[in-house]
């Protein structure tokens, strides 16, 4: 073969990988399976209708009767512990995981339904029911923990192939969060000593923050080219390696549910694609996918002393609530 001749294979090869490899990155991170609902929600069902008022009791008692819940506000902490156990108990004995953060006995709190099938086989759901400080945290985070309790309430009479666990995490918020303290590293890391075999894991994080105004909803970049610029989506992220799950869970939701949604299998590094519980599962070798309002991106009160129940769409966050049910049936094979 002459010179000139593998020069231009060469060249070739080269065009091929720089063009071919982000066509192939974009379609492992981007498109989804079905198509999001577009126009007008249909009319509240009843049943969707009670969903929300419960939505509301949940959020009101963690962010106003009980309110600031953290390490510094310690007793709220762990009243809003005690308020949740007895809520997850509808489905069963609740176990608490405790240990101690910033010099205090913190509790993570499980109940499961085993398996009748695959009971090796474990669906995680989660959310953190402690809020940052100086802060309520209705939607960040007593949105996801009223759906967590929702979620185990409406399925705690289920048999469901898989085992499915709901989990509540403690110290998800800064100055824990990414820290050995953070409740659900600590849950993740025993599920990975015990060998526990996690084929799922959905963070609830962040649900109740949707508008239909343009231009209300951020990303980082490129995300914007490929993404809507309204609020009005609940979006199912995950890490690359969570990819098949991510889709999985957005094909069921598209399916089953009319209301916007937005899936993506992104790098860990982009800001916000690991800012939950979620992350923890990653770190220990387990596919888990955020669902999210997208917090930061969208939310305005994020963080701050307005993240209070009147900024919550309760009717909005009930149909995206009754979708996750949907998502966890297919999931823990629940017929």
């Amino acid at each position: 073969m002459s010179p000139r001749r593998r020069r231009a294979i060469r060249w070739s090869v080269a065009a091929a990988i720089l063009l071919g490899l982000p066509l192939w990155l974009y379609s492992c991170m981007i498109p989804m399976p079905g198509k999001s609902h577009e126009g007008p929600l249909p009319a509240l069902t009843p049943e969707q209708g009670r969903l929300a008022a419960d939505l509301r009791k949940h959020v009101v008692d963690l962010a106003v009767t009980i309110g600031e819940r953290n390490v510094v506000k310690y007793s709220e902490l762990k009243k809003a512990a005690d308020y949740v156990e007895a809520e997850l108990r509808v489905v069963g004995p609740v176990v608490r995981q405790t240990y101690t953060a910033s010099e205090r006995p913190c509790d993570n709190l499980e109940v499961e339904i085993r398996g009748a099938s695959a009971p090796g086989e474990i669906v995680v759901v989660g959310a953190h029911y402690d809020s940052v400080l100086n802060c309520p945290g209705a939607n960040d985070n007593a949105s996801g923990t009223a759906g967590l309790l929702a979620l185990a309430r409406s399925l705690a009479k289920s048999a469901p192939a898989r085992t499915l666990r709901f989990v509540a995490f403690t110290n998800e918020e800064p100055p824990h969060f990414r820290t050995d303290e953070m409740g659900s590293r600590v849950y993740a890391r025993r599920c990975r000593e015990r060998g526990d075999n996690v084929v799922a894991m959905l963070s609830l994080e962040t649900i109740g923050c949707f508008t239909d105004e343009p231009n209300t909803q951020n990303y980082p970049p490129p995300l914007g080219l490929f993404y809507p610029s309204r609020g009005n989506f609940i979006a199912f992220v995950g890490n690359v390696s969570s990819r098949s799950l991510v889709r999985r869970c957005v094909k069921t939701f598209r399916a089953e549910v009319a209301f916007p949604s937005e899936g993506a299998a992104l790098p860990s590094f982009l800001p916000g694609v690991g800012w939950s519980d979620h992350e923890s599962f990653w770190e220990h070798g387990y596919e888990a996918v955020m669902v999210t309002d997208t917090a930061p991106f969208r939310f305005a009160h994020y963080h701050r002393r307005g993240d209070t129940p009147d900024t919550i769409d309760f009717e909005r966050c009930a149909r995206v609530v009754e979708g996750v049910e949907k998502v966890v049936r297919e999931l823990a094979g629940i017929r």
